[in-house]
Protein backbone atom coordinates (compact mmCIF):
# COMPACT_ATOMS: atom_id res chain seq x y z
CA UNK A 1 0.00 0.00 0.00
CA UNK A 2 1.11 3.46 -0.98
CA UNK A 3 1.74 6.08 1.66
CA UNK A 4 1.59 9.79 2.26
CA UNK A 5 5.63 9.84 2.45
CA UNK A 6 5.98 8.54 -0.73
CA UNK A 7 3.69 10.41 -2.65
CA UNK A 8 4.68 13.54 -0.86
CA UNK A 9 8.97 12.70 -1.75
CA UNK A 10 7.73 11.89 -5.62
CA UNK A 11 6.16 15.40 -5.73
CA UNK A 12 9.06 16.96 -4.55
CA UNK A 13 6.95 18.54 -1.27
CA UNK A 14 7.03 17.85 2.71
CA UNK A 15 4.46 14.84 3.84
CA UNK A 16 2.41 18.07 5.55
CA UNK A 17 2.40 19.80 2.30
CA UNK A 18 1.16 16.56 0.51
CA UNK A 19 -1.55 16.03 3.46
CA UNK A 20 -3.03 19.96 2.75
CA UNK A 21 -2.91 19.42 -0.70
CA UNK A 22 -4.95 16.01 -0.51
CA UNK A 23 -7.00 16.73 2.24
CA UNK A 24 -8.12 20.78 0.75
CA UNK A 25 -7.43 21.90 4.07
CA UNK A 26 -4.50 24.64 4.43
CA UNK A 27 -2.64 26.84 1.98
CA UNK A 28 -1.08 24.92 -0.66
CA UNK A 29 -0.06 26.70 -3.79
CA UNK A 30 -1.89 25.40 -6.85
CA UNK A 31 1.68 23.89 -8.57
CA UNK A 32 2.29 22.41 -5.58
CA UNK A 33 -1.23 20.76 -5.34
CA UNK A 34 -1.26 20.17 -8.59
CA UNK A 35 2.63 17.37 -8.13
CA UNK A 36 0.90 15.76 -4.98
CA UNK A 37 -2.36 15.14 -7.10
CA UNK A 38 -0.51 13.63 -10.11
CA UNK A 39 1.70 11.87 -7.87
CA UNK A 40 -1.23 10.55 -5.95
CA UNK A 41 -3.09 8.85 -8.66
CA UNK A 42 0.44 7.96 -10.82
CA UNK A 43 0.87 5.95 -7.39
CA UNK A 44 -2.73 4.85 -7.29
CA UNK A 45 -2.61 6.71 -3.23
CA UNK A 46 -6.29 6.60 -1.99
CA UNK A 47 -6.66 8.80 1.36
CA UNK A 48 -7.86 7.00 3.74
CA UNK A 49 -11.18 8.26 5.06
CA UNK A 50 -10.84 6.79 9.02
CA UNK A 51 -7.49 8.12 8.90
CA UNK A 52 -8.49 11.65 8.38
CA UNK A 53 -11.47 11.57 10.45
CA UNK A 54 -8.99 10.40 13.17
CA UNK A 55 -6.37 12.87 12.47
CA UNK A 56 -8.77 16.40 12.39
CA UNK A 57 -11.92 15.43 13.82
CA UNK A 58 -14.24 15.40 11.01
CA UNK A 59 -15.91 12.74 8.73
CA UNK A 60 -15.77 15.00 5.87
CA UNK A 61 -19.12 14.11 5.44
CA UNK A 62 -22.07 16.28 4.99
CA UNK A 63 -25.80 15.48 5.79
CA UNK A 64 -28.69 16.23 3.10
CA UNK A 65 -32.17 15.77 4.10
CA UNK A 66 -34.85 15.72 1.39
CA UNK A 67 -38.62 15.20 1.16
CA UNK A 68 -39.01 13.59 -2.22
CA UNK A 69 -36.17 11.88 -4.62
CA UNK A 70 -39.04 11.49 -7.01
CA UNK A 71 -39.43 15.32 -7.98
CA UNK A 72 -36.84 17.38 -10.33
CA UNK A 73 -36.44 20.24 -7.98
CA UNK A 74 -35.03 18.13 -5.32
CA UNK A 75 -32.64 16.19 -7.51
CA UNK A 76 -31.52 19.51 -9.40
CA UNK A 77 -30.72 21.16 -5.84
CA UNK A 78 -28.90 17.31 -5.05
CA UNK A 79 -26.67 17.87 -8.01
CA UNK A 80 -25.88 21.29 -7.47
CA UNK A 81 -24.99 20.45 -3.73
CA UNK A 82 -22.96 16.57 -4.24
CA UNK A 83 -20.96 18.66 -7.52
CA UNK A 84 -19.92 21.79 -4.63
CA UNK A 85 -19.17 19.08 -1.91
CA UNK A 86 -17.32 16.90 -3.93
CA UNK A 87 -14.93 19.30 -5.01
CA UNK A 88 -13.84 20.36 -1.79
CA UNK A 89 -13.68 16.67 -1.14
CA UNK A 90 -16.16 15.63 1.20
CA UNK A 91 -18.89 13.19 0.62
CA UNK A 92 -22.89 13.42 0.47
CA UNK A 93 -24.45 11.22 2.76
CA UNK A 94 -28.60 11.34 1.98
CA UNK A 95 -31.36 10.90 3.75
CA UNK A 96 -35.23 10.56 2.27
CA UNK A 97 -37.31 12.20 5.25
CA UNK A 98 -40.89 11.20 3.93
CA UNK A 99 -43.88 12.31 5.86
CA UNK A 100 -43.59 8.33 7.24
CA UNK A 101 -43.89 9.81 11.22
CA UNK A 102 -41.93 6.57 12.50
CA UNK A 103 -39.03 6.65 9.76
CA UNK A 104 -38.64 10.17 10.30
CA UNK A 105 -38.40 10.13 14.28
CA UNK A 106 -35.80 7.37 13.42
CA UNK A 107 -33.92 9.29 11.27
CA UNK A 108 -34.04 12.07 13.80
CA UNK A 109 -33.09 10.02 16.81
CA UNK A 110 -30.53 7.73 15.98
CA UNK A 111 -29.32 8.08 12.22
CA UNK A 112 -27.86 11.48 12.44
CA UNK A 113 -26.60 10.50 16.43
CA UNK A 114 -24.20 8.69 14.69
CA UNK A 115 -22.21 11.28 13.96
CA UNK A 116 -21.31 10.98 10.46
CA UNK A 117 -21.54 13.66 9.29
CA UNK A 118 -19.84 17.34 9.86
CA UNK A 119 -23.02 19.31 9.48
CA UNK A 120 -26.54 18.87 7.73
CA UNK A 121 -28.27 20.35 4.64
CA UNK A 122 -32.40 19.94 5.12
CA UNK A 123 -33.78 20.78 1.90
CA UNK A 124 -37.62 21.65 1.69
CA UNK A 125 -38.63 20.21 5.02
CA UNK A 126 -40.59 22.37 7.80
CA UNK A 127 -39.56 20.71 10.95
CA UNK A 128 -41.62 20.51 14.10
CA UNK A 129 -40.54 21.48 17.71
CA UNK A 130 -39.14 18.30 18.31
CA UNK A 131 -37.21 17.18 15.14
CA UNK A 132 -35.55 21.23 15.49
CA UNK A 133 -34.13 20.52 19.10
CA UNK A 134 -32.94 17.15 17.44
CA UNK A 135 -30.84 18.97 14.88
CA UNK A 136 -30.03 21.49 17.89
CA UNK A 137 -28.72 19.18 20.15
CA UNK A 138 -26.04 17.33 17.72
CA UNK A 139 -23.76 20.23 17.62
CA UNK A 140 -23.36 20.12 14.01
CA UNK A 141 -23.53 23.32 11.72
CA UNK A 142 -27.12 23.08 9.95
CA UNK A 143 -28.21 24.93 7.52
CA UNK A 144 -32.36 25.14 6.07
CA UNK A 145 -32.40 25.40 2.57
CA UNK A 146 -35.96 26.53 0.97
CA UNK A 147 -37.46 27.50 4.52
CA UNK A 148 -36.81 29.89 7.22
CA UNK A 149 -37.07 28.97 10.66
CA UNK A 150 -35.76 31.47 13.49
CA UNK A 151 -33.96 28.71 15.43
CA UNK A 152 -31.92 27.65 12.24
CA UNK A 153 -29.53 29.20 9.70
CA UNK A 154 -31.78 29.80 6.51
CA UNK A 155 -31.92 30.27 3.25
CA UNK A 156 -34.96 30.50 0.96
CA UNK A 157 -36.35 32.04 -2.21
CA UNK A 158 -39.22 34.52 -1.79
CA UNK A 159 -42.19 32.78 -3.36
CA UNK A 160 -44.12 35.97 -2.93
CA UNK A 161 -42.24 38.22 -5.05
CA UNK A 162 -41.12 35.57 -7.83
CA UNK A 163 -45.43 34.83 -8.54
CA UNK A 164 -45.66 38.46 -8.22
CA UNK A 165 -43.05 38.64 -10.70
CA UNK A 166 -44.32 36.06 -12.97
CA UNK A 167 -48.03 38.16 -13.06
CA UNK A 168 -46.35 41.50 -13.53
CA UNK A 169 -44.32 40.53 -16.78
CA UNK A 170 -47.54 39.27 -18.37
CA UNK A 171 -49.49 42.62 -17.00
CA UNK A 172 -46.42 44.60 -18.24
CA UNK A 173 -47.08 43.32 -21.83
CA UNK A 174 -50.89 44.83 -21.09
CA UNK A 175 -52.87 40.83 -20.08
CA UNK A 176 -55.64 42.46 -17.91
CA UNK A 177 -57.43 38.74 -17.72
CA UNK A 178 -55.30 36.81 -16.34
CA UNK A 179 -55.80 33.17 -14.79
CA UNK A 180 -53.93 31.35 -12.08
CA UNK A 181 -53.54 27.66 -11.16
CA UNK A 182 -51.80 26.47 -8.44
CA UNK A 183 -52.13 24.35 -4.85
CA UNK A 184 -54.77 24.66 -2.77
CA UNK A 185 -54.58 24.36 0.92
CA UNK A 186 -54.48 20.27 0.91
CA UNK A 187 -51.39 20.77 -0.70
CA UNK A 188 -50.07 23.87 1.48
CA UNK A 189 -47.29 21.70 3.28
CA UNK A 190 -44.02 22.70 4.39
CA UNK A 191 -43.57 26.01 3.91
CA UNK A 192 -47.06 27.21 3.13
CA UNK A 193 -45.34 27.55 -0.66
CA UNK A 194 -49.02 27.39 -2.09
CA UNK A 195 -51.02 29.80 -0.72
CA UNK A 196 -47.86 32.20 -0.77
CA UNK A 197 -47.34 32.24 -4.39
CA UNK A 198 -51.23 32.50 -4.73
CA UNK A 199 -50.89 35.84 -2.31
CA UNK A 200 -48.16 36.80 -5.04
CA UNK A 201 -50.25 37.04 -7.83
CA UNK A 202 -53.13 38.62 -6.03
CA UNK A 203 -50.57 41.31 -5.04
CA UNK A 204 -49.39 42.00 -8.26
CA UNK A 205 -53.17 42.88 -9.72
CA UNK A 206 -53.61 45.18 -6.47
CA UNK A 207 -51.10 47.11 -7.71
CA UNK A 208 -52.63 47.68 -10.51
CA UNK A 209 -56.04 48.47 -9.11
CA UNK A 210 -57.21 44.45 -10.46
CA UNK A 211 -59.18 42.53 -8.38
CA UNK A 212 -58.33 38.36 -9.06
CA UNK A 213 -61.61 36.79 -10.89
CA UNK A 214 -62.26 33.88 -8.86
CA UNK A 215 -63.50 31.99 -12.10
CA UNK A 216 -60.04 32.14 -13.35
CA UNK A 217 -58.39 30.40 -10.37
CA UNK A 218 -57.70 26.53 -10.41
CA UNK A 219 -56.44 24.72 -7.53
CA UNK A 220 -54.25 21.26 -8.51
CA UNK A 221 -50.59 19.84 -7.48
CA UNK A 222 -47.82 20.59 -8.38
CA UNK A 223 -47.30 18.47 -11.06
CA UNK A 224 -47.79 18.44 -15.29
CA UNK A 225 -51.08 16.18 -15.16
CA UNK A 226 -51.92 18.69 -12.66
CA UNK A 227 -51.42 21.74 -14.45
CA UNK A 228 -52.77 19.73 -17.63
CA UNK A 229 -56.24 18.98 -15.76
CA UNK A 230 -56.62 22.95 -14.06
CA UNK A 231 -55.96 24.28 -17.75
CA UNK A 232 -58.49 22.53 -19.06
CA UNK A 233 -61.04 23.42 -16.67
CA UNK A 234 -60.04 26.63 -17.17
CA UNK A 235 -59.77 26.77 -20.94
CA UNK A 236 -63.30 25.05 -21.02
CA UNK A 237 -65.12 27.50 -19.08
CA UNK A 238 -68.22 29.43 -20.46
CA UNK A 239 -66.67 32.31 -18.04
CA UNK A 240 -63.10 31.99 -19.19
CA UNK A 241 -61.95 35.42 -21.27
CA UNK A 242 -58.38 35.05 -20.09
CA UNK A 243 -55.44 35.99 -22.40
CA UNK A 244 -52.40 34.99 -19.82
CA UNK A 245 -52.64 32.59 -17.54
CA UNK A 246 -49.86 32.70 -14.22
CA UNK A 247 -48.97 28.65 -13.27
CA UNK A 248 -47.60 28.44 -9.82
CA UNK A 249 -45.17 25.89 -11.21
CA UNK A 250 -43.02 25.41 -14.43
CA UNK A 251 -44.39 21.31 -14.46
CA UNK A 252 -48.19 22.94 -14.23
CA UNK A 253 -47.05 25.50 -17.08
CA UNK A 254 -45.96 22.68 -18.89
CA UNK A 255 -49.19 21.33 -18.35
CA UNK A 256 -51.16 23.98 -19.38
CA UNK A 257 -49.37 23.84 -22.59
CA UNK A 258 -50.20 20.80 -23.23
CA UNK A 259 -54.02 21.04 -22.39
CA UNK A 260 -53.95 24.68 -24.66
CA UNK A 261 -52.36 22.11 -28.08
CA UNK A 262 -55.15 19.15 -27.28
CA UNK A 263 -58.34 22.40 -27.49
CA UNK A 264 -55.91 24.01 -30.50
CA UNK A 265 -55.25 26.98 -28.45
CA UNK A 266 -52.44 29.40 -29.97
CA UNK A 267 -49.71 30.17 -27.38
CA UNK A 268 -48.67 33.00 -26.99
CA UNK A 269 -51.27 34.76 -30.02
CA UNK A 270 -54.61 33.73 -28.21
CA UNK A 271 -53.01 32.25 -24.42
CA UNK A 272 -49.55 33.62 -22.48
CA UNK A 273 -48.70 31.47 -20.32
CA UNK A 274 -45.92 31.67 -17.96
CA UNK A 275 -44.39 29.18 -14.75
CA UNK A 276 -41.78 29.60 -12.11
CA UNK A 277 -39.02 27.05 -11.48
CA UNK A 278 -36.87 27.43 -14.67
CA UNK A 279 -37.62 23.80 -15.24
CA UNK A 280 -34.97 21.32 -17.38
CA UNK A 281 -38.18 21.38 -19.98
CA UNK A 282 -38.63 24.91 -19.89
CA UNK A 283 -36.49 25.50 -22.79
CA UNK A 284 -37.73 22.61 -24.85
CA UNK A 285 -41.04 24.40 -24.82
CA UNK A 286 -40.32 27.80 -25.01
CA UNK A 287 -41.73 28.17 -21.66
CA UNK A 288 -41.46 31.93 -19.81
CA UNK A 289 -40.21 31.30 -16.61
CA UNK A 290 -38.90 32.92 -13.24
CA UNK A 291 -36.00 30.56 -12.61
CA UNK A 292 -35.18 30.15 -8.93
CA UNK A 293 -32.20 28.26 -10.04
CA UNK A 294 -31.66 24.80 -7.98
CA UNK A 295 -28.79 23.84 -8.91
CA UNK A 296 -27.51 27.48 -7.73
CA UNK A 297 -29.69 27.38 -4.42
CA UNK A 298 -27.79 23.72 -3.99
CA UNK A 299 -24.68 25.19 -4.29
CA UNK A 300 -24.72 27.99 -2.63
CA UNK A 301 -26.03 26.10 0.49
CA UNK A 302 -23.04 23.72 -0.08
CA UNK A 303 -20.31 26.43 -0.10
CA UNK A 304 -22.07 28.29 3.05
CA UNK A 305 -22.47 24.82 4.55
CA UNK A 306 -18.43 24.21 3.93
CA UNK A 307 -17.61 27.74 5.50
CA UNK A 308 -19.44 26.66 8.76
CA UNK A 309 -17.89 23.46 8.95
CA UNK A 310 -14.75 25.40 8.36
CA UNK A 311 -14.93 28.71 10.74
CA UNK A 312 -18.67 28.17 11.87
CA UNK A 313 -20.16 31.38 10.09
CA UNK A 314 -23.23 32.13 9.94
CA UNK A 315 -25.99 32.33 7.52
CA UNK A 316 -29.71 33.48 6.34
CA UNK A 317 -30.07 34.50 3.18
CA UNK A 318 -32.84 35.38 0.52
CA UNK A 319 -31.69 33.16 -2.77
CA UNK A 320 -31.57 34.78 -6.33
CA UNK A 321 -34.44 34.18 -9.42
CA UNK A 322 -34.43 35.91 -12.44
CA UNK A 323 -37.24 36.27 -15.52
CA UNK A 324 -36.48 34.28 -18.29
CA UNK A 325 -38.74 35.31 -21.08
CA UNK A 326 -39.20 32.95 -23.99
CA UNK A 327 -41.87 32.24 -26.78
CA UNK A 328 -44.86 31.10 -24.67
CA UNK A 329 -45.64 34.80 -23.64
CA UNK A 330 -46.47 38.03 -26.06
CA UNK A 331 -48.79 41.08 -25.54
CA UNK A 332 -52.39 39.98 -26.11
CA UNK A 333 -53.65 39.87 -29.75
CA UNK A 334 -55.66 42.92 -31.07
CA UNK A 335 -57.50 40.61 -33.20
CA UNK A 336 -60.91 39.57 -31.82
CA UNK A 337 -60.59 36.08 -33.85
CA UNK A 338 -57.45 35.29 -31.56
CA UNK A 339 -59.75 35.64 -28.51
CA UNK A 340 -61.18 32.53 -26.79
CA UNK A 341 -64.76 32.01 -27.97
CA UNK A 342 -67.09 30.15 -26.39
Amino acid sequence: MVSLDEVAQAAGVSAATASRALSGRGHVSPAARQRVNDAAEELGYVVSSAASTLASGRSRSIGVMVPDLHRWFFNTVLTGISDTLTRAGYDLILYNVTRDVQLRREIFRAFLRRRRVDGVIVVALELDNWETRQLKELGLPVIVLGGTLRELPSMAIDDHAVTQLATEHLLALGHRDIGYIGGDQAFDVDYHVPSTRRQGFTSALHKQGLEPDEALVQSADFTIAGGHSAAKQLYGSPENHMTGLVAASDEMAIGALLAAKDLGIAVPQQMSVIGIDGHELGQLFQLTTVDQQPARQGRIAAEHMLRRVESDDQVSIDLPYKLVVRGSTAAPSQDPSNRLVH
